[in-house]
This record gives structure tokens, sequence and C-alpha cells, in this order.
């Protein structure tokens, strides 16, 4: 049984490690001490109903530890799952952290085999193998929800592995044992391809976020019925009825990093569609931000910064986007957000009581619906039509 360590435990980490943990002995590194102690008492430190069981009521082979050497030392894989932020300025991923990991790991462990989990561009396991001169860099990509992390490992669409080889398989098995679901499509690609794959896939996401959202943004200008419109469209078998709710625009931690890393990817490129997936969602918000604009409300209220139901990730959430523009043209805006421990989010005050929440706004902006609001139902302005997703 194969010794494995995990570097982070983000929701990507933290599923990764729990999955894992079940067949094989697992040491996690995870600098923030609280999230390590959560873990290791068998608490989830993230917003994820399956890690939170699996932490409480399975039997897991899985410690988190603060010292780098502990993770590694003794590891004959190791997975990095560090963040990958876009950086503007670069046009591209800060691989930052990635590249930090890899360096400790071949430090202290030079044979161990490092499988990247992180979102990376294309061809960036080509280079750190020039550069770290060695082949034991390669590449997995993930395809995770926000809140259903481990579900989505559980139960994978597919395993990709950047590499053709034994070891591939070896990966491939450790993967797949864990899962849940039998008959799981795996795949074997070279590490660019693999890392493409990746971002395209993602960018096809945020396009059908994009379409649906363009769609509803006609429906609403002309006064149509929005549902009826995506039901008969998503009728066609081609098209499918999913991914097609209305929303603010797409965020979170993937897509909207991924888009302009892609786009970024296209530089010598002849490209159409990819652009405008990216500019479809600038134009979006600026569509919602004028629709509240238009109600000439005193007070907004912002209910959840979260990106959906059953999240607890801020970042670059479409309604940040919205309170910007409407705070830019003199609006107050208030949030209801009861996971975010400060009082005040860009100036705006952030309640966590919602009775009060709810008397202080005129207009309450709600990126995703919920039953909490039912009884001030008059006064939400939201594009969720399926209260789901």
């Amino acid at each position: 049984m194969p010794q494995i360590a995990i570097a982070g435990i983000g929701y990507v980490g933290l599923s990764l490690s729990v999955l894992l943990s079940q067949k094989n002995k697992v040491i996690a590194y995870e600098p923030d001490e609280k999230k390590g102690a959560l873990v290791n008492n068998g608490i989830s430190p993230l917003e994820d109903r399956d890690i939170q069981d699996y932490l409480a009521n399975k039997n897991l082979d899985l410690f988190v530890t603060q010292k780098k050497k502990k993770a590694y030392k003794e590891a004959e894989y190791v997975f990095v799952c560090t963040p990958t932020n876009y950086d503007p300025e670069k046009n591209s991923f800060d691989t930052g952290t990635v590249e930090s990991a890899i360096e400790d790991i071949r430090r202290i462990n030079p044979e161990a085999v490092i499988i990247i989990k992180s979102t990376i561009p294309v061809g960036f396991v080509k280079e750190v193998r020039n550069r770290f001169k060695t082949k034991k860099i390669l590449f997995s990509p993930e395809f995770l929800r926000e809140g259903k992390a481990l579900y989505d490992n559980l139960y994978p669409s597919r395993i990709i592995i950047g590499e053709q080889s034994e070891r591939a398989g070896t990966i491939a098995a450790l993967l797949r044992d864990g899962a849940l679901k039998r008959d799981i499509e795996i795949l074997y690609t070279d590490p660019t391809e693999a890392e493409a794959i990746k971002l395209f896939s993602n960018t096809y996401l945020a396009l059908r976020v994009a379409y649906f959202n363009e769609l509803d943004t006609y429906a609403e200008v002309h006064k149509l019925n929005t549902k009826s419109i995506i039901q008969g469209v998503a009728l066609d078998p081609r098209i499918g009825d999913f991914y097609n709710n209305p929303s603010f625009g797409y965020g979170g931690y993937c897509l909207p990093k991924d888009t302009k890393q892609l786009l970024a990817n296209y530089n010598d490129v002849p490209n159409n569609i990819i652009q405008a997936i990216v500019d479809a969602n600038t134009t979006r918000k600026d569509h919602i931000a004028a629709s509240i604009i238009k109600m000439k409300p005193e007070t907004v209220g912002i209910y959840r910064l979260t990106m959906k139901s059953g999240s607890d990730n801020f970042r670059d959430s479409s309604v940040q986007g919205i309170m910007k523009r409407i705070k830019a043209r003199g609006i107050k805006v208030i949030v209801y957000e009861p996971v975010f421990k400060k009082d005040r989010f860009f100036n705006s005050r952030v309640y966590r009581n919602l009775e009060k929440f709810k008397k202080k706004a005129d207009l309450i902006v709600a990126n995703r619906f919920h039953n909490d609001l039912i009884d001030v139902e008059e006064k939400v302005y939201t594009r969720d039509l399926y209260l789901r997703d």
C-alpha cells in the first residue's frame, strides 16, 4: 500500500485526501494550523456534506501536518492541490504555489512522483519538467463542483491522467479504487493535452452559462417568459435540460480564471468564441446592474456572497460584480452573509441576522433564491428559475 502526500487541503486537496485515505495512508500538508486541527478531529473546514460525513463516520487513514518533511519524506506519490489564481498583469495563472510545492517535494524526496491537480496553463508540465530536469511530474485534471467535491470524486465523470505509462495506470487505479462508481472512463494523454482538456471543459461550461444568461437577457428585455423558452430549447436531446439556469454570470473558483487563461493561451491563434465567452460575462453583469438601477432602490440588500447553495466560496462570485456596479451609482448596499465573520464587506455593512437584513433592504438581490426569502418575495430580484444550481 503506497504512502500518499497531498499539498493543500482546499476543496480539491481535502476531497482527494478523503477519497484516497479510504484505502491508503495519506498525509496532507496544510500550513493553516486551524484547518489541519479540524480535519484531524474529524471536522470539515469546508462546506461539503459528503466530506463532513466521511471525516466524521468513515475509517480514514488521514493525517494533516504543518511540517512539509513529515508529509513528503516517505511518500511515493504527492498530489499538488494548491490554488492558482489568474494574474491579469501577467495574463496567465499565478503558478507560484505549485512551483514552490514542486521545489519542496524535489528537495525533500526527489524519488516521489508529483501529480499536479491544480489548474495550470497549457504547456506548464513540459516547462517544469525541463526546469527541474525530471519526468516525475505529471498532470491529472479535476472536475469538481463546489459543495460536491467529494461526491464528484466518488462518482467521477472521467479520470484523466496526463501521461501514457505504467505509473499512469497505477495513479488512475488509486483514484478509481476509492470511487463508488464503477466502469469509470479513464483516458491517458500527453501532459499538454490533459492541460487543454481541463481548460476547454470549463470554458464550454462557461459558454453554456453565458448562452442561457443571454437568452434570459433577451427574454427579460422583451418581457417574455424565459422558463418557457428554455424548456422548449432544452427538449432537444442534443442540448439537454441541464446547466441552463440563468444567473448573474459565471463565477467561483474555476470558470472566470480558466476562461481567461484559455484566452491567453489563444494569444497567437485565431478565435472568436473564446473571447466572446469572457466578454459575455461582463455584459451580463452590466445588464443585471442596469435592471436593478432602473428600479431606483435606496438600499439594496445582497442575499449571500456565495456562488450558489451549499457553497462557502466568495471568490469571484458574480454578485460581487453587481455590487460594485450599483455602488458606483451611489446606491447604498448591505449584505446578508452568515458565514462572513467581519462586519463590513468592501465598505458595505454585513448582517448575520436575516430578519434585520430583510427590514433594512427595500430591494433584495439574490443570485440564487432560497426559502428564507419567501415572506419578502415581492421585493426580491433574481433570475433564478429552477432553484437548483
